[in-house]
């Protein structure tokens, strides 16, 4: 069994799964109950939800939809998109899902981390930090879907979010994101060296091996978005998981466990 975790990472807008191109381009997967049914069969490790909308329609999260989503999921869960406070957090848990992902509002109100570390512990608090590379081929974090500038460097607010009580940074590259490329390594290493706690990279995973690369590069664990609801270059709609088989062996090859 693999110790790197391996978990999709999936788009929700209006309750129905999407997939983006570079956080722009939207194309519609399919019904999350029904993706999330395919993924138990697949036996994967975690799930990610996020709700691309929910912020910048400045509303609360679809409990209702997340209610159905963490009654048919097997594995452990993860949700963000429109947490404000900590009694969104705690209805979230108690719905079951075991993490909570906070974007937007760590930049915007970074003790409302510190608040949900102490209520729920810091393990089940991740930050998720999206970040553009600008034409001189520095780094910034952007919120709101990757729509508003924040003008911080990602390895300072990383660092800044570790010590304000974060468990977990996911860290996505925007201009990664959907290319099926591979993962920005430079960010990840970056971020990764600044930071000791755990650290999912998402963002351009295309084949098994960038996995690989990813973790190389400083990564705990890794998320794929279109890599896991696409086949083929014509980007055909399909739910898919790399087997365990496969996966054990591009890890093995690369000397990860």
């Amino acid at each position: 069994m693999l110790m790197t975790r391996i978990m999709p990472c999936l788009l929700l807008k209006n309750e129905s799964l999407v997939k983006s191109i570079q956080f722009t381009n939207y194309k519609y997967i399919g019904d999350p109950i029904n993706t999330v049914r395919i993924f138990n069969e697949m036996e994967v490790d975690e799930l990610i939800f996020l709700d691309i909308s929910a912020t910048t329609e400045n509303r609360s999260p679809s409990f209702k939809i997340l209610s159905e989503i963490a009654s048919e999921c097997f594995m452990p869960i993860a949700y963000g998109g429109g947490i404000r406070n900590t009694e969104d957090m705690k209805k979230i848990f108690s719905l079951g899902f075991e993490k909570i992902s906070i974007n937007s509002y760590a930049v915007e109100q970074p003790s409302l981390i510190t608040k949900a570390s102490d209520l729920f512990g810091s393990q089940s608090i991740i930050v998720s930090i999206d970040v553009k590379k600008g034409k001189t081929g520095s780094y910034e974090v952007y919120t709101h879907n990757g729509k508003k500038s924040t003008g911080l460097n990602p390895i300072t607010f990383a660092r800044k979010m570790q010590e304000v009580g974060a468990g977990e940074i996911l860290l996505t590259s925007i201009e990664n994101d959907g290319m099926m490329e591979g993962f920005d390594t430079v960010l990840i290493k970056g971020v990764s060296s600044a930071i000791n706690i755990p650290l999912i990279a998402c963002g351009g995973a295309g084949k098994a091996v960038d996995f690989a690369d990813a973790v190389k590069a400083g990564a705990s664990a890794v998320a794929a978005g279109s890599m896991v609801v696409y086949q083929g270059k014509n980007r055909g709609v399909l739910i898919n998981f790399p087997s365990h088989k496969e996966l054990k062996h591009v890890f093995d090859s690369n000397n990860i466990q």
